[in-house]
């Protein structure tokens, strides 16, 4: 429980039914790394190399344009969509300011869409600064895709996993799923004179993620730690890999079985000039009004865990759409924006 599994998924790209033996082995250690962590790293994804460091060099540029630019793309000038610019510790962790600022994208949605139409939030066009930086678009229209491919890949794991079969998750949850994805950039601080280290500088707090599955790509530099039952681990970085974790939907679903595990961020440190981190965030999450309900599932069901949870509260209580779940949560994280644009 020291490390996260690291899993080639290269044999779930060639055999995409997953009847080969190659396939179900992999199905299998997915399977068991989402029953024992909730996370894992993959490589063998066959995202192009090239198209994540096009990302991070438009990220990078975007986080260094003046405030006065960057507020042009804000989050208040979304509207319902919820997409555009926060500033540093403009987002909030169980009420607690983050050391980070970020961009919150999506599926980039055209007025005309049934689901932008009927009012739908987070749905809608992203907002970026065209004119200051023109290669960002394309950079995150090429990711949004990639991704949404290898969210579906992965869910197909998930069915094989739970015996439910490849096709399910896309038949009944994620025919079309719900597509967010964010930029952040965590500062690199100076050491604090005399900290021992025993409580740590967080650029984001506990949590976890809400939906099925989050694919994260990030620099290399350290900062990401997962809570594991034998305490808080850092997250290695792997060459060429993606971090997989799953959210409390799936967590909801499986009763338990497969979990949605809490992970922090710790504020990266360094002398003066030091790069700051950059990680991207994925979320590939059920339909948005699917009734995310329990899976019959054989054997007995873990036990509830919302004693333990960080927010104790318990994701197998809840009732709803994926939709309602998703409002009430970003709504806690940028509170303002929520009451101004939000039913």
């Amino acid at each position: 429980m020291d490390r996260l599994p690291v899993i080639d998924v290269s044999p779930l790209r060639t055999d995409y039914d997953l009847t080969s033996a190659a396939a179900r082995e992999v199905a299998g250690r997915i399977d068991a790394a989402c029953r024992d962590h909730g996370f894992l790293l993959i490589t063998g994804h066959g995202v192009d190399r090239n198209s994540q460091e096009r990302l991070f060099q438009a990220a990078r540029r975007f986080f260094a344009l003046p405030e006065e630019r960057k507020v042009r793309v804000s989050m208040d000038r979304g509207g319902r969509a919820w997409r555009g610019w926060f500033p540093l510790e403009g987002e909030l962790t169980s009420g607690h300011p983050d050391h980070k600022e970020g961009l919150y994208l999506g599926e980039d949605l055209r007025p005309k869409d049934p689901l932008v139409q009927a009012g739908y939030p987070l749905h809608g066009p992203n907002l970026l600064p065209d004119d200051d930086l023109p290669e960002l678009r394309p950079a995150v229209d090429d990711w949004l895709s990639a991704m949404t491919d290898l969210g579906h890949l992965l869910v197909r794991a998930f069915g094989v996993g739970l015996g439910l079969g490849p096709e399910w998750f896309d038949t009944h949850l994620t025919g079309r799923p719900t597509i967010l994805m964010r930029l952040f950039r965590y500062p690199t601080v100076a050491p604090t004179p005399g900290d021992d280290g025993t409580k740590p500088r967080l650029g984001v707090g506990e949590h976890t993620d809400y939906g099925l599955l989050t694919i994260l790509a990030h620099d290399g530099r350290p900062g990401l730690q997962v809570h594991t039952r034998n305490g808080w681990i850092d997250v290695a970085s792997v060459d060429g890999s993606f971090v997989v974790n799953l959210g409390d939907m799936i967590d909801r679903m499986t009763g338990g079985r497969y979990r949605s595990t809490p992970h922090r961020v710790r504020t990266v440190e360094g002398p003066p000039g030091s790069p700051d981190r950059i990680s991207v965030p994925f979320f590939f999450d059920p339909a948005w009004d699917a009734e995310v309900q329990p899976l019959p599932l054989r054997g007995e069901r873990p036990a509830d865990d919302a004693a333990q949870r960080w927010d104790r509260s318990s994701v197998h209580d809840w009732r709803g759409t994926y939709g309602d779940y998703l409002t009430a949560k970003v709504a806690k994280v940028f509170p303002q924006l929520g009451a101004d644009v939000l039913p």
